[in-house]
């Protein structure tokens, strides 16, 4: 939270009903307080240097500019951070929100429907908890990151990183978790690993389970890797990339999938630390694995559990992570063989992958 005082939102809508209840859900959250409340992105556009918000709350379906052009321009002019509202998982409306992602905003959530009741009072909090996670990323700095990425330099904040020798000849899967901020870290990874990449790729991400076909489907369109949703049984292929249904964990034994109803670990379900334990206890020192931004523990124990048996881990660095929670507890617990900044991840990984694959093939 800001230290002078409460964090400003401006929320974006063009409903005048939903307008009022998101105005009242902020309004009555003591950490947050209503700069601005508009009907239209362009109107947002307007005024958005004069009111200055610390964070935006941003409808996708717009009279005119919808919500992922909307974002676009907003990062373009003046970079601030958005949190995505959406009441629909529609087709359309998911691949808008997830767009928008894309293009740089941090979070989407589902839009709180009525005025009362647990769900009601559960996806208010979620908005505001998103609110102000997001309102202390410094979306200028992530921008000017990209850009200097895209120029093949580092940015200053990006520390140096010593790298560790893999321990393995044959990595043969690899196990990716990310939470708050993750999907464009996942997708800036994916992206970057591209078609070739020679192992299959096991992904939990903490996603609301409405959102989670969007997800899968968006991935799969902005990437070059097969992304689907994970199906009990079915043997990992190279190259494609597996998400577990909402409510279950996704687990590898040996080279075949399963999806298990357990309970919550680390209060998630799926759960990283389920899916990185697994790959430790399947393949043992033939396990690469990488723990991105996210709130809270979930995935350190299991990152730890990777090491332990010999594999490799990665986590994001403080540099690049939209929220340092989960990556911070696993360098803490010894879990990390090397920390790096979100740009330098994926071409370690295919260094690692490809290199140890061919040294271990032979001539």
């Amino acid at each position: 939270m800001r230290a002078a005082g409460k964090i400003r939102v401006m929320i974006v809508e063009d409903s005048p009903t939903m307008r009022m209840l998101l105005e009242g859900i902020i309004g009555d959250d003591p950490r947050l307080e209503v700069a601005a409340s508009v009907a239209s992105a362009e109107e947002a556009l307007r005024v958005l240097a004069q009111v200055s918000p610390d964070v935006i709350s941003l409808d996708i379906r717009l009279p005119g500019m919808n919500g992922f052009q909307a974002t676009r321009r907003i990062m373009a002019e003046r970079p601030t951070p958005i949190v995505v509202v959406s009441a629909s998982v529609e087709a359309d409306d998911l691949k808008i929100s997830m767009n928008a992602l894309d293009a740089g905003a941090l979070s989407v959530v589902e839009k709180p429907g009525g005025t009362s009741g647990a769900e009601h009072v559960a996806l208010a909090q979620r908005l505001c908890r998103q609110l102000v996670i997001m309102s202390e990323v410094p979306v200028i700095r992530q921008r000017n990151q990209a850009r200097a990425d895209r120029a093949g330099t580092h940015g200053a904040s990006a520390r140096p990183a010593t790298l560790a020798a893999p321990r393995s000849a044959n990595y043969e899967a690899l196990g990716v978790v990310a939470s708050t901020g993750g999907p464009n870290a996942v997708l800036a990874i994916l992206r970057e690993l591209g078609s070739g990449y020679p192992l299959p790729i096991l992904l939990v991400q903490h996603i609301t389970p409405s959102f989670l076909p969007g997800f899968v489907a968006w991935l799969d369109e902005s990437c070059p890797l097969k992304t689907v949703v994970a199906r009990d049984g079915e043997t990992v292929r190279p190259g494609h990339v597996y998400v577990p249904t909402a409510e279950r964990h996704l687990e590898l034994d040996g080279t075949r999938l399963r999806l298990t109803d357990g309970a919550p670990v680390n209060s998630q379900k799926p759960s990283g630390t389920v899916l990185l334990r697994t790959l430790a206890r399947s393949l043992g020192p033939r396990a690469l694995a990488v723990l991105l931004t996210g709130m809270g523990d979930d995935g350190a124990e299991g990152l730890l559990a990777v090491r332990m048996a010999g594999g490799h881990t990665i986590a994001e660095d403080e540099s690049t992570a939209v929220v340092y929670g989960m990556p911070a507890v696993a360098a803490r617990i010894g879990a990390v063989d090397e920390m790096l900044p979100l740009h330098r991840i994926a071409g370690r990984l295919k260094e690692i992958s490809v290199r140890e694959r061919t040294a271990a093939d032979g001539p």
